[in-house]
C-alpha cells in the first residue's frame, strides 16, 4: 500500500512509499480507502515540531473515502458507504461530552500514541490517530462519519477540518453579531472559512489580513470587505473603527506575535478568537492591568468549538444553499506521488487548499 511517511521529526520532505500496512483493524474498528485529502497547516506543524507527534508517522487528517470492512460491533457505518475522517471523535461519556462540549473529548488523542500503520522496518503512526496521506487507513468507528451522495469527496475532506474550524470559530466560538466589524488574521482554507462564517452572521466590515497578495485577493471573493497587508492593518483599524478596535478578532496562525497583533487590534470589550495551532513554547504574554481595564474576551476555539457532527451537517446544508463556497477553497490537485509539490504550495503561501487525490 502506498503512503507518505514522514521518518523524523524536523524533515520537510515526505517520502511515498509502497510497503506500508494499516494495522489495527477489529472490533470497533472500520477500514476506509482514502479517496481525497486536504493538506491542512496542522500537518506541517506537526512534521517540524510544533504540534507533538510521534515519528516515524503519516500526516494527513482532513481526509474522506469509502469503508471498505468493519469489525464486530460497528453499526453506524458498513462497507460500500462514504464516509469523511473526523480526526477528533466524541467518545459520549466522559465530563466533556457529558458537558456537551464534545469537542473537547480527549478520547480520539489516545489513538494518537497507538501505532496504525506498519513498514518492514517497524510501526509507523498516523497523524491525530489518523492518518490520511495514504490508500487505506484503520481508525475506530467513530472516526468515520457517513456523507451524503451529493457531497463529492473532495469537498467532504475540507468539511473533515479547515471549513468546519474556521466556520464554527466564527459561528459557534465568537458567535459574530449582525453589523459588527471583523478582522481575520491569517487567510489560508481555515481563515477564508471563518470570514464565510462572519459574513453569514452579517458582520458589516470584514477585514482579511495576510502577507500574500492572492490570498488577500481570494478573501474578497469569499466575502472579506477590505484585504490588506500586516504592515497596513493598523491603518485599516484607524480608518474603519476610528482607533478604537475591531468588534472581533480572529487569529488564525497560531503565533503569539499574530496573537498578540490580534489583542491590540481588538477594541475594549471585544473579542479575540485564537483559532491557530501553535507550539508549547510560544507564550502570549499579556499585563495583568490590561487583562483587567480593558475586558477584551479572548475565547479560543478548538475544531470549530461546538459539535462537530452537528458542524458538518450545517456546513454540508449551507454548501447545498449556496451560502457558502467550499469548491473555490480547492486551489491546487496533486497525485500522492507529488505530496512535496503541496507541501511547497502551502509554504509558499500559493495555495489556500490542496487536494490530494488518492
Amino acid at each position: 500500500m502506498r503512503a507518505a511517511v514522514l521518518h523524523e521529526i524536523g524533515q520537510d520532505k515526505l517520502e511515498v512509499l509502497d510497503d506500508v500496512e494499516a494495522v489495527g483493524f477489529g472490533p470497533g474498528k472500520v477500514k476506509i480507502r482514502v479517496r481525497a485529502t486536504g493538506l491542512c497547516h496542522s500537518d506541517v506543524s506537526a512534521m517540524n515540531g510544533v504540534l507533538p507527534q510521534p515519528a516515524p508517522f503519516i500526516p494527513g487528517h482532513e481526509g474522506a473515502g469509502e469503508i471498505l470492512d468493519v469489525g464486530d460491533g460497528v453499526t453506524n457505518v458498513k462497507p460500500g458507504d462514504r464516509v469523511l475522517v473526523c480526526w477528533l471523535p466524541a467518545c459520549g461519556a466522559c465530563p466533556a461530552c457529558r458537558r456537551g462540549q464534545t469537542q473537547l473529548c480527549l478520547v480520539g488523542f489516545m489513538n494518537a500514541g497507538t501505532p496504525n500503520f506498519k513498514r518492514p522496518g517497524g510501526d509507523v503512526f498516523g497523524f491525530a490517530g489518523t492518518g490520511t496521506f495514504t490508500e487505506e487507513v484503520v481508525v475506530d468507528a467513530g472516526c468515520a462519519v457517513p456523507i451524503p451522495d451529493d457531497v463529492p469527496f473532495d469537498i467532504a475532506a475540507l468539511i473533515g477540518c479547515g471549513v468546519t474550524t474556521g466556520l464554527g470559530a466564527a459561528i459557534n466560538t465568537a458567535d459574530v453579531a449582525a453589523g459588527s466589524s471583523v478582522a481575520v488574521i491569517g487567510c489560508g482554507g481555515v481563515g477564508i472559512s471563518a470570514i464565510q462564517g462572519a459574513r453569514l452572521k452579517g458582520a458589516a466590515q470584514i477585514v482579511a489580513v495576510d502577507p500574500v497578495a492572492s490570498r488577500r485577493e481570494a478573501a474578497l471573493r469569499f466575502g472579506a470587505t477590505e484585504a490588506v497587508a500586516p504592515d497596513a492593518l493598523g491603518d485599516a483599524k484607524q480608518r474603519i473603527t476610528a482607533g478604537e478596535g475591531f468588534d472581533y478578532v480572529f487569529e488564525v496562525v497560531g503565533k503569539s506575535a499574530t496573537a498578540r497583533t490580534a489583542y491590540e487590534t481588538t477594541r475594549r470589550g471585544g473579542t479575540l478568537c485564537i483559532v491557530g495551532a501553535g507550539a508549547l513554547d510560544d507564550f502570549l504574554q499579556l499585563n495583568m492591568f490590561e487583562l483587567f481595564f480593558d475586558e477584551k474576551k479572548i475565547l479560543p476555539s478548538m475544531y470549530g468549538g461546538g459539535d462537530v457532527l452537528t458542524s458538518y451537517e450545517r456546513a454540508i446544508a449551507l454548501w447545498r444553499a449556496g451560502r457558502i463556497d467550499l469548491e473555490s477553497l480547492i486551489t491546487h490537485r496533486v497525485q500522492l506521488a507529488e505530496i512535496n509539490e503541496a507541501l511547497d504550495q502551502m509554504r509558499s503561501g500559493t495555495a489556500l487548499r490542496t487536494c490530494i487525490e488518492i
